[in-house]
């Protein structure tokens, strides 16, 4: 058997899984990808991978996307048509394409397929989670976004599949654990003992905000800072409370520190609203658990607690008994869309 690779190709990270010959998980990759500043940030981050074990070049690609979204094109249609034929001849002419339901389609479908393959990569995680387990709920929040997707009985369960009714569904939230501006979680945020309404400015992310409470995950904020400063405590307080018109000052890093832990609940709340809405209209069995996945599943565990849901992490699914099972509950889609493909190879 040929190794086969998966590929996650976002907007903002380019994200590699391979399974070698034996077909188990050889190795899991993540890389920045700005695809908004052009193009040519997508052959930037797949140079800055590093080898891997078993040579891609070996393999059969499975690509899953969501760089489509970003404003470099002018609809999603033309990003999967760009991207599509942008990876295949990078990775071969060879290469599928997840389309949903639809299953993988090769790149000469890729404008019939637009619809079905824009945005896909949570349908391929929780339909390769649907072949694992009974019945769950997929929360899988990265460094952007937070899907929450229930499957059952071999299937995914979910309401709906473009973003735009997924928005409506709360299948879809738009809030990431590092990505997100400070100033989408909330109105206005207790500070000193009052409501404060926040700046409506680019000042701070949620990567500041779990910084300063300690809870950052590794490798979850690869991309500059709001103000291309330094990822340190001092900084990111410095950020955060410019959302309020406040400066960094004597006592500043501890008025910081409680503001970040205010905006964090806030944020915590928002997904929590996603979640109770998918968990009331997806009728699972009361011991379906949260499967967490993404950088950011260390909130998801929390809100597994809150909801009164059994946990697990999707790592410990996907890695299969290997050293890997952190990076493959980081790169989740790209693990996932490689199990998927590795089933028709």
């Amino acid at each position: 058997m040929r190794p086969v690779i998966g590929w996650d190709v976002g907007g903002a990270h380019l994200k590699r899984a391979v399974l070698g010959t034996d077909g188990r998980l050889a190795s899991v990759a993540i890389a920045p990808c700005a695809l908004w500043q052009g193009l040519g940030r997508l052959d930037q981050a797949l140079d800055g991978l590093p080898p891997a074990p078993q040579a891609p070049s070996q393999g059969t690609s499975f690509v899953t996307m969501t760089g489509e979204l970003v404003d470099l094109w002018p609809d999603r249609a033309t990003g999967v048509a760009a991207l599509g034929q942008a990876l295949a001849e990078r990775l071969g002419a060879q290469t599928q394409f997840y389309a949903g339901p639809a299953g993988f389609v090769g790149a000469d479908a890729l404008a019939a397929h637009a619809g079905d393959i824009a945005s896909a990569n949570w349908h391929a995680t929780a339909s390769a989670l649907a072949q694992l387990l009974p019945a769950g709920l997929l929360a899988d929040m990265g460094s952007t976004t937070t899907d929450f997707v229930p499957f059952a009985d071999g299937a995914v369960r979910a309401v709906a599949y473009a973003d735009a009714d997924r928005l409506v569904a709360g299948e879809l939230v738009y809030s990431g654990i590092a990505r997100t501006p400070v100033m989408a979680l909330a109105p206005a945020l207790p500070f000193r003992g009052t409501w404060v309404p926040l700046m409506a400015e680019h000042f701070a992310t949620t990567a500041d905000i779990y910084r300063l409470i300690g809870e950052l995950p590794e490798c979850a904020d690869l991309h500059p800072a709001a103000d291309g400063g330094e990822k340190t405590e001092e900084a990111s307080a410095r950020r955060l409370l410019r959302m309020v018109g406040r400066d960094l000052g004597p006592g500043g890093l501890d008025e910081a520190g409680v503001l970040a832990a205010a905006a964090s609940e806030a944020q915590f709340g928002l997904l929590m609203r996603g979640l109770g809405r998918v968990l009331a209209a997806a009728g699972l069995p009361e011991d379906a658990p949260l499967v967490g996945a993404g950088v950011g599943r260390g909130l998801m565990a929390r809100l597994a607690v809150r909801a009164g849901r059994p946990y697990r992490d999707i790592g410990t699914l996907l890695a299969e008994g290997t050293d890997l099972a952190g990076a493959a509950a980081d790169c989740a889609p790209a693990v996932a869309v490689a199990r998927l493909g590795r089933a028709l190879s």
